[in-house]
């Protein structure tokens, strides 16, 4: 299994950014998978999911500027990220829960200049 996350960089505030994660070795559709993200200092936490059916959620600090999407065909989730804040800063990474097992991708920076 192979989660590979991309779409990080460094914006200022109220910028946008796509993070994507391309999966190998598993399916995105058929499994749950999140977006987490970890600050220097901080553990990694969950900021949006969606299950195998499609339906997705966030952290309140995030709803209705990240947005949580996945292309079947090509096996690959996508975060749009909208209206950016320094608190946005973080090391992104998708995760995929198969079975109660998780798997993880290598992580992407993001970095929201103020």
């Amino acid at each position: 299994v192979q989660l590979q996350a991309s779409g990080g960089g460094l914006v200022q505030t109220g910028g946008s950014l796509t993070l994507s994660c391309a999966a190998s070795g598993i399916s995105i559709s058929n499994n749950f998978v999140g977006w987490y993200r970890q600050a220097p200092g901080n553990q990694r936490s969950l900021v949006v999911y969606m299950s195998s059916g499609g339906s997705t959620n966030s952290i309140n600090s995030v709803k209705g500027r990240f947005t949580m999407s996945r292309d079947n065909a090509k096996n690959e989730a996508y975060l749009q990220m909208n209206s950016l804040e320094p608190r946005d800063t973080a090391v992104y990474y998708c995760g995929v829960n198969s079975a109660g097992r998780e798997y993880w991708g290598q992580g992407t920076q993001v970095t929201v200049s103020s």
